[in-house]
């Protein structure tokens, strides 16, 4: 049987409380204990300041006497008021808010109130609506300010919380975060059966990050809501993240033949939008087995990493503004807001590590198999466009925008001189990431060309050399028949 969720922090925190009360009572950092709640609000609030700027928290605990340490216990009607009095200062007096959680708990016969003051990953936490250096913290067992040399510590280990650790939703319960994930379908992608229990269902949801526990209510973390919303319309800042796919009549965007908006988190939705992307894709029939079979004319691996890769890698901070998918006659264009990162360049794109805006949601999608490893995604979709024959995978850059557009099958003939070129330094790429070097022969095979086209590609060899895309693996040997290649930048 499924054993029942317990907060993980309390069996610290009872440790700590023995620490503090025996042999002697004594003051720690990490523990203050009290009779009741104080009047003093001010007080409160730098307790509140000083714990949440202290490593791994602390803990006020309410149901010992103050002067020696006799533990005296606490009823339920002592323990509301204080949790919703402490609750109101973590909140509402703070900058940044703080998280706190409680539990009533037996300690030597009697019930004592223990409220977990978090450490917070922003520093420091301060009084609201003054400086930083209006701060707290823990020193010798008491709480005091902090000088201006440890504001600055406090200022160095300070985290700046990424955009799937922000909060999506206001305070609300654990029967609504149910309702608005499909937690199912994302236990399914990991191949982990449904919890028994509510209680472990949400406790699982918060080891991944979907959402932060808060009291007795829960925060719906952006990481949650994209990628396992069950209607991204429910969360007002992400309802505009939805992808739209246009399919349109032609090779241009006069005639508009269908529109769709994605409804689900894009992690939930990702399989269902590319089977309904490919109903909408141009096909070839051929005969296998004496039957007629369709098949899309894109590669089913191209299709799902370029999109997936928009959707990690679209810059969230963009608004009123998510990824799109436009399909046209002859093209597929993948679009996404925002610019490729600093440093970063279009043709190196293929075979690099990526670097994220969102590492959390990059982490998730290949967990969830949606997506490649790290860095092998594009070196997988070049190898699938040269597999069936499409010119090279184009990336262009305005902007506000990333964009990757696939083109349906071409003869050489029918390929411009400039994707000739580019497919030459592709096909040079693949190979040096294969530890291997390009050559007349491979370039050839790469078009679909027998030996007879051997001089065409000799002359499409020496343009690409000209133009610096690619250059000689060994500069000494002569015969141009024997002549090996690698991208320029090898």
């Amino acid at each position: 049987m499924e054993k029942e969720y317990v907060k993980d922090w309390i069996p610290k925190a009872i440790r700590l409380l023995d620490s503090s009360l025996k042999p002697i009572p004594q003051e720690i950092n990490e523990v203050d204990w009290k009779e009741d709640l104080s009047v003093n609000e001010k007080k409160l609030k730098n307790h509140i300041s000083a714990f949440a700027n202290h490593p791994g928290g602390g803990f006020l605990i309410f149901g010992i006497e103050n002067r020696n340490g006799k533990i005296k216990g606490i009823d339920k009607i002592d323990t509301k008021f204080i949790v919703e009095k402490l609750t109101n200062l973590s909140r509402d007096c703070l900058n940044p808010s703080v998280q706190i959680d409680n539990a009533m708990i037996s300690y030597e016969n009697c019930n004592l109130l223990f409220i977990f003051i978090k450490e917070s990953l922003v520093k420091p936490v301060h009084l609201k609506e003054k400086s930083i250096e209006d701060c707290f913290i823990r020193s010798g067992g008491t709480t005091r300010k902090a000088t201006r040399h440890e504001v600055g510590g406090l200022m160095l280990n300070s985290k700046t919380l990424r955009f799937e650790e922000l909060h999506a939703t206001k305070l609300i319960s654990g029967e609504e975060v149910l309702n608005l994930l499909d937690y199912g379908t994302v236990l399914s992608l990991l191949d982990k059966p449904i919890p028994k229990t509510r209680e472990n269902t949400l406790k699982w949801l918060e080891d991944e990050k979907m959402i932060k526990r808060y009291n007795d209510g829960y925060y719906i973390t952006n990481l949650g809501a994209i990628s396992c919303s069950r209607e991204l319309i429910k969360f007002d800042d992400l309802s505009r993240k939805n992808i739209r796919l246009i399919k349109y009549k032609g090779k241009n965007k006069v005639e508009t033949e269908r529109e769709y908006s994605g409804k689900k988190g894009y992690a939930v939705g990702f399989e269902g939008l590319i089977e309904f992307i490919k109903s909408m894709l141009p096909s070839s029939e051929i005969f296998k087995t004496a039957l007629r079979k369709s098949i899309s004319v894109y590669p089913d691996i191209a299709i799902r990493e370029l999109i997936a890769n928009a959707l990690i890698h679209q810059d969230f901070s963009i608004m009123g503004k998510g990824p799109m998918i436009e399909i046209y006659d002859d093209r597929i264009e993948i679009s996404n807001p925002g610019r490729l990162l600093p440093g970063k360049r279009i043709d190196r794109l293929i075979g690099t590590p990526p670097e994220s805006r969102n590492e959390l949601l990059a982490s998730s999608f290949r967990r969830y198999g949606i997506c490649e490893e790290r860095g092998t995604g594009f070196e997988k979709v070049v190898f699938q466009i040269e597999l069936f024959g499409l010119p090279p995978i184009k990336f262009l850059e305005d902007e506000n925008s990333f964009k990757t557009i696939l083109y349906v099958p071409k003869k050489f003939s029918e390929m411009s001189q400039e994707e000739k070129i580019e497919a030459c330094y592709q096909h040079s790429v693949l190979k040096f990431l294969s530890n291997s070097s390009m050559n007349n022969t491979s370039l050839r095979e790469r078009f679909k060309l027998n030996e007879k086209y051997r001089s065409v590609i000799s002359r499409l060899i020496k343009d690409a050399l000209d133009k610096n895309r690619v250059k000689l693996k060994d500069s000494l040997i002569k015969s141009t028949k024997f002549n090996e290649y690698y991208p320029y930048w090898a």
